[in-house]
């Protein structure tokens, strides 16, 4: 299997299964210098990790990483960043009954297609506890833009199955299970995550992610451009179907006089291009939106096959997620601090020494 890397100067590799001994991932590419300890990664795979809540799967994983190269008293070497992640919780058992049968919604069908064979234990390779890797590598992503650049990215739940949830306060978003920035919302929340999992139905989501801080110019006019890597970093996070750009799909009915961001000499007036303009940042905040579907493993009965090709019905059991969108934000977070990260490397190799004809403009925030 190829296609476990991304990133050109701020590489990302990841290995292991959801029901094998360990997880674990590869950082190629991150700077000598910067102070690093398993504590600072360890704060972002806590907000990821499994049985946070009861509206999460309840699978008991520690997710305690183990730095193994790297890092030496205490700062980063610039050698390659190799970490583990045991799986502590596996309960193979619960996966016995989908051996020969394909679940709907999940990959369990194309991958068996694509290599003639699959790890049918919690989906193997394409389980979604594969992005803690991805989170790992977004910690040190989004410390060294911090301390280099002041760059802050933050996310936070925009939409639960039908109840949309209004920005309030980014001091909120962590002190609830559900990431949500108004903290009022959260009891109607729990209610309907609790009658939906009594129901043995999923829903979707809708995660924001926000990226303040960055400077002009990053990003290339053609191809690598800072948006198209951002939409394809976000489109491979599991289960998410759909990526906006600042306005995303609302440009559809905009016209050109609303939303193009006029400029004035005190800043720009508006954000609808979300930070980028011709794949490069404008110095406003990046504005990111996705769109996560309701997770396929549900307790409902689905038409199926079997690997016979023979009509089946497929119920799935064990601990799952009624809603993946529920643990995104941080994940979301880890892909965007990861793709800034590159391109920062990137811009600081060719542009490094250039400076901006004029002072660059202050945005609007959102």
């Amino acid at each position: 299997m190829s296609g476990n890397t991304f990133g050109l100067l701020y590489c990302v590799t990841s290995f292991g299964e959801s029901h094998g001994p360990a997880y674990g991932g590869v950082v190629d590419g991150c700077p000598p210098g910067l102070e690093l300890t398993e504590s600072d990664i360890q704060r972002e795979l806590n907000r990821r990790k499994p049985g946070s809540s009861r509206h999460v799967t309840q699978r008991q994983e520690s997710d305690r990483i183990e730095i193994l190269s790297g890092v030496f008293e205490g700062r980063t070497t610039g050698t390659a960043i190799g970490f583990v992640i045991r799986n502590e919780d596996q309960r193979s058992r619960d996966y016995s009954a989908l051996a020969d049968t394909f679940r709907p919604g999940h990959a369990d069908y194309t991958y068996w297609q694509k290599y003639g064979l699959r790890d049918y234990r919690g989906g193997g390779r394409a389980s979604a506890r594969e992005t803690m890797i991805r989170v790992a590598a977004g910690a040190i992503a989004k410390k060294w833009l911090r301390e280099r650049y002041s760059v802050e990215v933050r996310g936070h739940l925009a939409q639960l199955g039908p109840n949309t949830i209004a920005f309030k306060s980014w001091d909120t978003v962590d002190e609830n299970p559900f990431f949500s920035p108004d903290p009022a919302i959260v009891p109607r929340l729990e209610q309907f995550m609790d009658e939906l999992r009594a129901s043995g139905d999923s829903c979707g989501a809708r995660v924001n992610v926000v990226a303040s801080g960055v400077p002009v110019g990053w990003g290339e006019p053609v191809y690598g451009r800072l948006d198209s890597d951002i939409a394809s970093a976000m489109m491979g996070i599991n289960a998410v179907k759909g990526v906006e750009i600042g306005a995303g799909f609302a440009a559809i009915e905009q016209k050109g006089s609303e939303h193009g961001d006029e400029l004035t000499p005190q800043g720009f007036l508006s954000n609808n291009a979300g930070g980028t303009l011709g794949g490069i940042s404008t110095g406003q905040d990046i504005l990111v939106s996705i769109a996560l579907k309701p997770t396929s493993s549900i307790r409902l009965p689905r038409r199926s096959i079997d690997r016979k090709g023979e009509p089946t019905t497929v119920q799935t059991t064990g601990r799952h997620d009624p809603c993946v969108g529920i643990r995104a934000t941080p994940i979301a977070e880890a892909m965007l601090a990861c793709v800034l990260m590159d391109h920062a490397l990137r811009n600081r190799a060719q542009c490094g020494d250039v400076r901006p004809p004029i002072r660059p403009i202050p945005g609007r925030a959102r």
